[in-house]
């Protein structure tokens, strides 16, 4: 059902994306996926938990990566990716639907944090070093940019050479 619910709103956004179309898309009744998700709201933020779980699965599941470049390229792929999309349609539900909003921004920061730290980790960096946080959260937040410029066009070609300017500053600034 939860994967339903995240293709169905990546594919058709919050407006498309109605208990009766996920339950439809997952193969069982309306009154079976409101029996385990009573509002809209619930199965969306269950859904946003499942991404939010399965991006940190993909994160942890990397093997050590080697180097910077395979850091940035696997950081990009989780912000270029239907789990990202689905997402970005929940972000925008929240921001119009007050019921929404507060689980969808404490799952949000929950998951920033966690993402955070996972880069770090990946990375092999002390945050105790100064710039080295704002570093991160700037490898971050490139990521989630190219992530938005994918949603209305094949990207990857410039977003190639961006990941490989970025991996070449992140070793610059990064070591030690």
């Amino acid at each position: 059902m939860l994967e339903s619910a995240v293709t169905c709103l990546a594919e058709h956004g919050w407006s498309g994306s109605t208990v009766g179309v996920v339950a439809e898309h997952a193969g069982v009744s309306r009154g079976a996926a409101q029996h385990h998700f009573p509002t809209r709201e619930d199965l969306f933020t269950a859904a946003v938990e499942y991404v939010a779980e399965e991006r940190s699965r993909a994160l942890r599941e990397l093997p050590a990566p080697a180097g910077a470049r395979a850091v940035v390229e696997a950081l990009v792929a989780l912000y270029t990716g239907p789990l990202f999309r689905a997402a970005l349609h929940l972000w925008v539900a929240a921001s119009n639907e007050p019921q929404l909003g507060p689980r969808v921004t404490d799952l949000e920061a929950r998951m920033g944090r966690e993402t955070h730290r996972m880069a770090v980790d990946l990375l092999g960096v002390d945050e105790r070093r100064p710039g080295v946080r704002e570093t991160v959260q700037g490898l971050l937040d490139m990521a989630r940019g190219l992530g938005l410029a994918n949603l209305l066009t094949d990207d990857s070609a410039r977003r190639e050479r961006v990941v490989a300017q970025w991996a070449r500053l992140l070793e610059d600034s990064l070591r030690d």
